[in-house]
């Protein structure tokens, strides 16, 4: 299932991306807008400024803004900043590879070849997507 942070961080990049202008929005007005709780929002746009998605102004007339176009923004990276490796077991990660432990043979394993076509599926769609794309 999806993190309710990744779901209010999808919110909250759609809120921005639909503005015009790309002026900074303020956390309580992207909090209330989208009913969010402005103390959990914080700690998320922190994570996107970080990572280069957003950037952040202070004082009057701050707040927060997209730093890039939003259709040059692949859900790929939205989706690995907030919600970590997208394969659902790390032996079919591209990014987070880790062998599992109860796995003798990979090329034997069932489940290693669902989550490859799980894998795969899931990022065919987050590459065919930007944010643009979730802006109504």
């Amino acid at each position: 299932m999806l993190s309710k942070k990744t779901k209010y961080g999808l919110k909250a990049l759609t809120f921005l991306a639909s503005q015009k202008g790309r002026a900074p929005v303020q956390i309580s007005e992207i909090a209330k807008h989208e009913n969010i709780s402005q103390k959990f929002l914080e700690s998320i746009l922190l994570t996107l400024r970080k990572t280069g998605i957003l950037g952040s102004k202070k004082g009057k007339g701050g707040g927060y803004y997209l730093i890039k176009d939003p259709k040059d923004i692949p859900m790929t990276t939205v989706m690995r900043v907030l919600e970590g490796p997208i394969a659902m077991v790390p032996c079919v990660s591209l990014n987070f590879y880790e062998k599992c432990e109860d796995c003798p043979d990979e090329a034997s394993c069932s489940v290693h070849k669902l989550m490859l076509q799980v894998r795969d599926s899931t990022l065919e769609v987050f590459k065919n997507n930007t944010l643009a794309d979730l802006v109504p």
